[in-house]
């Protein structure tokens, strides 16, 4: 028997369900909603009507009073409000959760741009994902991630033959068209250089698989002046001063004041930036540590399965270490999980989360001005890495020629080239090389003209 929890005690429900999802600072945005939503429904037969049928009524209504990001706020927290009542056995359906499942979209705010369109129901229908490899090179594509990821690679950008394979489904009379046609219009849709760059590697990646099948196929040629472009258009790396990441590490520690769902996010931001500078560990690497990778007596960390199926042991500054402990003794004061070893109220952080709250430590530091993904970033500290301790090695008078194998192994590389690839030259570093230069001219001098 389904209890009607309208229009009597929809705000006991609200407060109720509001209190146990932890809203936080949005409590009275998220009430106002739901007061509008189950008033809509209280007077329009309650909610033993409550289908898709009116939930158009309802959505429409509420955008000629409100703008359409809050309309999608107002479904997104409405959807969990009626999962939370069937629950409670006070509702029978949900239509928003009813039209996530059948078109199998989980955005609600793409369901609700297309039920306030002007043809809802071919809008919704267009929302539906088209089948995984289903075009006429889905197949070849297929197989040629299987034979990579069998050959031992991650291969994770499968992804972007997905979106190929999608272009061939829409676009008419692709199977009738050759390779390097389809593959160059698909590549002058890319939003940029870089972009288009990608495509068209993808597509001689493409006509290579095709060709061991036995269909000899033409590849796209490259475009030296599209990769010209897309150099010019490349982020710069930004390499920080030691000022610079001391105001980073103090902008962290007064990022915001520890809230009941994360005490410890100060602390946490601050640890790991210390590690992205001290260790240079990728911002992946650094959410998936846990506990049992640090070792406070041998004073190392292990990174475990990272890029290349890799796995290695840091030993760390004593600074760092003592970052990590400070760390460790507060994180143990509180009931966070075992796993991993950043946390917050909901769990671990996750890759773009993490990211998100070190950009914006960033920005709050005064380094990033602009708007965009433009540097510095996180990956910068990583450059930097690299750069300070070559400059530290050259003030200590030890060649750095012969430690680049010690530092490709620390940074996790298969080879000194993707080292290098790290090694900017900034004015500092030249001034060094150049002292270490003029130390060793006059010895230089003497051997060439036989002094010696």
């Amino acid at each position: 028997m389904i209890r009607s929890p309208w229009p009597e005690t929809a705000c006991v429900w609200i407060d109720e369900f509001l209190a146990q999802a932890g809203a936080g600072s949005k409590s009275a945005t998220y009430r106002t909603e739901l007061l509008e939503f189950t008033a809509f429904v209280s007077e329009h037969g309650g909610v033993a009507e409550l289908g898709q049928r009116r939930l158009h009524q309802w959505l429409r209504s509420r955008h000629s009073s409100v703008c359409l990001s809050r309309v999608i706020l107002a479904a997104r927290i409405s959807r969990r409000f009626l999962d939370w009542l069937i629950q409670k056995n006070a509702a029978a359906q949900n239509p928003l959760a009813s039209l996530s499942s059948q078109y199998e979209c989980r955005s609600m705010a793409a369901i609700v741009r297309a039920m306030l369109g002007s043809a809802p129901a071919k809008a919704l229908e267009s929302l539906r994902p088209l089948p995984r490899y289903g075009s006429h090179l889905g197949p070849v594509m297929q197989a040629h991630v299987q034979r990579m990821r069998s050959l031992g690679y991650r291969y994770k950008h499968e992804s972007q033959f997905l979106q190929f394979d999608r272009f061939l489904q829409q676009r008419q009379g692709a199977a009738d068209q050759p390779l390097n046609l389809l593959i160059r219009e698909y590549a002058e849709e890319a939003p940029s250089a870089h972009a288009q760059l990608s495509r068209l590697s993808k597509g001689r990646i493409l006509a290579r698989a095709l060709t061991r099948k036995g269909v000899p196929t033409v590849a796209v040629a490259a475009d030296r002046m599209l990769m010209h472009e897309a150099l010019r258009k490349r982020i710069r790396l930004f390499i920080y001063t030691t000022d610079q990441v001391e105001l980073l590490l103090r902008t962290a520690l007064e990022y915001q004041a520890p809230t009941t769902r994360s005490p410890l996010r100060p602390l946490t931001l601050y640890t790991m930036l210390t590690l992205a500078y001290c260790a240079s560990l990728r911002l992946g690497e650094i959410v998936r540590l846990t506990p049992g990778d640090i070792d406070l007596e041998q004073n190392f960390i292990d990174v475990r399965d990272t890029k290349f199926f890799k796995s290695r042991r840091l030993p760390l500054s004593p600074t760092a270490m003592s970052a990590l402990r400070g760390f460790l003794q507060e994180r143990m004061k509180t009931d966070a999980p075992q796993t991993p070893l950043f946390v917050h109220g909901k769990g671990g952080y996750s890759y773009t989360a993490a990211g998100q709250l070190l950009r914006d430590v960033i920005r709050r530091a005064g380094l990033h001005q602009g708007r965009g993904r433009g540097g510095p970033r996180i990956h910068d500290l990583r450059h930097t890495f690299v750069v300070h301790r070559m400059t530290q090695w050259y003030r200590e008078g030890i060649n750095p020629q012969g430690k680049l194998v010690h530092l490709a192994t620390y940074l996790g590389h298969r080879n000194i080239h993707s080292t290098l690839v790290y090694l900017t030259i900034t004015q500092e570093l030249l001034q060094q090389a150049n002292l270490r230069f003029r130390t060793a001219e006059p010895g230089v001098l003497k051997v060439i003209k036989g002094e010696c």
